[in-house]
């Protein structure tokens, strides 16, 4: 999607009176509905529920498979999912904490 630059001030005066677009756009690619108003930390939440629920999907998973009530398909596929969330988290919570220590380094 591109924008104008006067669709990018009247987006910047909207979001500074407090007014935001109650439309749900869709990301790119991944089908997400997301809502342009929502908040850093409402984003961050719902990440999290979502890893949250992706790995407690593959330990339900692994649990059927111990009892021969899972294919085996459904069982990789849902610890390889699990897998690449674990690497995402770690990899953002590693990100976040070099933003915090290069905030701590600068000089005031």
């Amino acid at each position: 999607m591109v924008a104008s630059f006067n669709d990018a001030i009247s987006a910047y005066r909207n979001a500074a009176s407090g007014k935001t677009n109650t439309v749900a756009e869709t990301v790119t690619g991944t089908g997400t509905k997301v809502n342009p108003g929502e908040s850093f930390a409402d984003m961050v939440r719902g990440a999290a529920h979502d890893a949250r629920a992706t790995m407690a999907n593959s330990e339900q998973m692994t649990q059927k498979a111990i009892t021969g009530d899972a294919e085996l398909h459904e069982v990789v596929t849902a610890v390889s999912a699990a897998e690449v969330t674990l690497r995402t988290v770690v990899s953002v919570r590693d990100k976040a904490f070099e933003a915090y220590q290069s905030i701590l380094n600068m000089p005031v």
